[in-house]
């Protein structure tokens, strides 16, 4: 096997590949890599980045959606079309609903 070290070509380390990031910020995925995630030229990547660096994964399938999307898809399922409630109203309704659960128990006719 040869290897290029002098022009900044991939090539193989013991455990992983190492690159080198060009003037235009482009990075080289060795070929073996894109070969066995059957990445092709075009191939949109995910650029998450870590504390121990930078991960490039294939992005999830599903399409992010905001959060009033997110809100109105659970609201369609659960088929809720009343206002919305705030974290305040809904501890007061939790409370209560403990409060009435306790004196119909066995424990409040003692």
């Amino acid at each position: 096997m040869r290897i290029d070290f002098l022009c900044g070509k991939t090539h193989p380390t013991h455990m992983n590949a190492q690159t080198k990031l060009s003037a235009k910020g482009q990075v080289v995925i060795p070929k073996d890599v894109r070969d066995r995630l059957h990445w092709q030229q075009g191939q949109a990547l995910e650029v998450v980045e870590t504390t121990e660096g930078v991960l490039l994964k294939q992005p999830s399938l599903r399409p992010r959606i905001s959060h009033e999307e997110a809100l109105a898809k659970i609201r369609s399922i659960v088929n809720y079309t009343g206002p919305t409630i705030t974290i305040e109203e809904m501890n007061v309704a939790i409370e209560e609903g403990w409060r009435e659960a306790a004196l119909k128990s066995d424990c409040a006719k003692r």
